[in-house]
């Protein structure tokens, strides 16, 4: 157990996002005043949610603009904060140019954040939220890893600008974070290492790469069969629940793989066949191996041939745990987790009338 200190503020980065809007939802309800960190105060549409949760729990928010590539735009939403939460970081497949869209936000970013840490005398802890993509590429690689499982010890070595550009970017963000906090020793930091995220959203209708690969598991896209493309995933709440406790928890130190289930794409389906099966064209068979491998790059952008030889049938592998031992996190079954995104996805148009 540990104490949440609520006489400091908390700084959260990208505040409005699927992950960190659970994370404020969490420090309000324990009291604690968030300074929300954020593109646009204006915008209604993504604050409102938050300033809802805010009139109906404890704690309060402010909410401060600032920008990732601009140097010194953290300095007032900083201001008297012992914890920095850094939230805030592109999760997309599509993108036209890596560098600008994915490379530059998460590693300028990270540097501007923690750069303002360094001359923010009341900070104390940092929190990263990285990716277990800092620590893997595809799966193969959990094959390839000592013991033919992930730990915390391992670093992605296999990402490029042009292969896997967003587990690049978030790999030198997080080798950029380590580089300024051991250059320093007034803070520390914790960094939260999490498998695909999973789950409902805060707001009616949140924006994460999660929400595309779960709508192609409802739209028809996979009706004919899904890949056993092996990954991990987590709920967003049990990620949550990792970042409050990282911030808190008086010895937490280094990097934590957040990952409460080893599964694939069609298992991953699957688990919603019993309440949504009969309404929605969701898979029930696999795709074979060598079928993706021909036809997966003509049907899904960015789905390469590389790609398929490495993640189709090989399954993911993870060492979780340091999370559950250092930081107390407990994980809900996957099924709770789909059922309730996929319900809120419904909910919000995602797949048309039914």
């Amino acid at each position: 157990m540990y104490t949440i200190d609520t006489s400091a503020p908390v700084l959260v980065t990208g505040a409005t996002g699927y992950v960190a809007g659970w994370i404020v939802e969490g420090l309000l309800e324990a009291g604690v005043t968030v300074h929300a960190a954020v593109r646009d105060p204006g915008d209604e549409r993504k604050t409102a949610s938050l300033e809802a949760l805010a009139g109906v729990l404890p704690g309060a928010i402010r909410f401060f603009k600032s920008d990732l590539l601009e140097e010194g735009s953290y300095a007032e939403a900083m201001a008297g904060c012992r914890v920095v939460m850094h939230t805030a970081s592109p999760f997309t497949t599509r993108v036209r140019d890596p560098q600008t869209e994915l490379v530059d936000p998460a590693l300028l970013g990270t540097r501007n954040v923690l750069q303002e840490a360094d001359r923010t005398e009341s900070v104390r802890r940092v929190v990263l939220t990285s990716s277990c993509v800092a620590i893997y590429t595809d799966a193969a690689d959990c094959r390839d890893a000592p013991g033919g499982r992930l730990t915390e010890d391992v670093w992605n070595s296999t990402a490029s600008l042009s292969y896997q550009p967003y587990a690049y970017s978030k790999t030198v963000a997080e080798q950029e974070a380590w580089r300024i906090a051991r250059a320093q020793s007034r803070w520390n930091l914790v960094v939260i290492n999490p498998s695909l995220v999973i789950g409902p959203g805060i707001g009616a209708r949140p924006t994460s790469e999660s929400f595309s690969i779960v709508r192609r598991l409802g739209d028809g896209s996979l009706k004919t069969g899904a890949p056993r493309v092996g990954f991990g995933v987590v709920d967003v709440r049990d990620v949550a629940q990792a970042h409050i406790a990282a911030a808190f928890v008086p010895d937490a130190n280094g990097r934590h793989i957040v990952s409460g289930h080893e599964t694939n794409l069609l298992e991953l389906g699957q688990v919603l066949l019993a309440k949504y099966g009969s309404e929605y064209p969701i898979p029930r068979r696999a795709l074979p191996k060598w079928l993706a491998w021909l036809i997966g790059p003509l049907v899904a952008r960015g789905t390469t041939r590389r790609f398929v030889a490495r993640n189709v049938d090989i399954p993911f592998r993870a060492d979780t745990s340091r999370s559950r031992r250092e930081l107390g996190v407990t994980y809900r079954p996957m099924q709770e987790s789909m059922e309730q995104m996929f319900q809120q996805m419904i909910d919000a148009g995602h797949f048309g009338r039914r």
